[in-house]
Formats: structure tokens, C-alpha cells, sequence
């Protein structure tokens, strides 16, 4: 007997997956049969997913609510769902997305070809958009270095506070933990800025 499962994802534990449970149980998929995920779209590399994947079988539905809860790299969303669809010989529907089902026919075209149609146009259109994306980064770098424009993390500057902070430690009136809780920082960052970037510290020989 065929089953159908659902399938929600959610990229941390502090968001709510409570709009796709409930568009899940519309579709008449019980409570039980829903794997969730509190990870990344980035990659399959999650708990839940490898469970709804080891558990489909032949004549199985998997159901999810849009197309970006199954992931965001579409190039492996592609090899998923041809593994799921091909392989495992199981059905696919996007709620959002009637097109995305493989259990139905259109115009006489079985749901699987035209579910893989429409994926390989929005792979394309991904696709092209991180070049998009990129080519814009690099364009904005370029014209701003040629505007003179600093790029990356400002260069950070000592303060007065911090080099007689500085140099109370050197002189073994004040220990490395209050001096740099007095000046609002990491022992650890203290140290380095005492270290390593201040010429007065360097001098004497911090």
C-alpha cells in the first residue's frame, strides 16, 4: 500500500515550521508521516531528510509546501528528485507549485517529465542569477577601489584609554583581565592590539 509523507524544513531551531505543518495536514497528511528539518537549504546533508529519503518506496508520495523548503542548490535538488523519482519510483508534489507533481498528467505528458522540464528552467534561471550576483560584486569592488574607496574591516586605531591601559600593564600595576575589561574587550583581543599593533607597545617590549 502506497503512503504519503511530508516534508518541512526550517534553516534554525528558532523558526517556525508551524505554516508548513499546517499546509501539509490540509493535504490531508497525517501528523506522523512529516519529517522535519532545522538546517540549512544549502545541502541534503540533513537528519530528517536521509530519513524520509530511506523510508519513501515504490509508489510513495512525498509532499512539501514550496519548492525551497526541499533546498536551494538546484543543481542538487535536480539529482534528488531524479533519485527519489527514477530510482526510488516514488511521487513528488510542491503545494505552491501544481506543476511540480509528478502523480498527475497533462495534456497527456506524464507529471515526471514535466515536473523535470520545469526544474532544469529553474536550475537555468538560479543559475544564472548567482552569476548575476557575482558579476555585480565584482563590478561594485572595481568601482569602488577606483573611487579610492578602503574595502574590509576598518583599521583599528588605539585609543588614549588603551594605551595607558597598555602600558599599566606593562608596568605591572594592572592585570591583563582588567585592563581589558576596562577598555570593553577580550583578554584575548588585548593582548593581540598590545602586541602586535601598537608601535609604543612594541617599544617596550610587549
Amino acid at each position: 500500500m502506497a503512503n504519503t509523507y511530508g516534508y518541512a524544513r526550517v534553516s534554525s531551531a528558532d523558526q517556525n515550521e508551524a505554516r508548513q505543518i499546517v499546509a501539509l495536514t490540509d493535504a490531508g497528511i497525517d501528523c506522523g508521516n512529516i519529517f522535519i528539518d532545522h538546517k540549512s537549504g544549502k545541502d541534503f546533508n540533513r537528519p530528517a531528510w536521509r530519513r524520509v529519503r530511506r523510508t519513501l518506496r515504490e509508489g510513495d508520495t512525498l509532499v512539501i509546501q514550496s519548492l525551497d523548503r526541499l533546498g536551494r542548490n538546484y543543481s542538487e535538488m535536480l539529482n534528488e528528485w531524479r533519485y527519489l523519482v527514477h530510482k526510488r519510483k516514488a511521487n513528488i508534489r510542491v503545494l505552491d507549485m501544481p506543476i511540480l507533481d509528478t502523480t498527475n498528467k497533462i495534456n497527456g505528458l506524464i507529471g515526471e517529465v514535466v515536473a523535470e522540464i520545469v526544474l532544469q528552467l529553474l536550475s537555468f534561471i538560479a543559475e544564472n542569477e548567482r552569476r548575476n550576483i557575482r558579476e555585480r560584486q565584482r563590478q561594485g569592488i572595481a568601482a569602488a577601489k577606483a573611487r579610492g574607496v578602503r574595502l574590509g574591516r576598518p583599521r583599528w586605531k588605539p585609543t588614549a584609554a588603551f594605551i595607558a591601559a597598555a602600558e599599566a600593564v606593562k608596568r605591572g600595576e594592572l592585570p591583563w583581565s582588567k585592563a581589558a575589561r576596562d577598555c570593553g574587550m577580550t583578554e584575548s583581543n588585548f593582548r593581540y592590539h598590545a602586541k602586535t599593533l601598537i608601535p609604543l607597545a612594541k617599544q617596550n617590549g610587549f
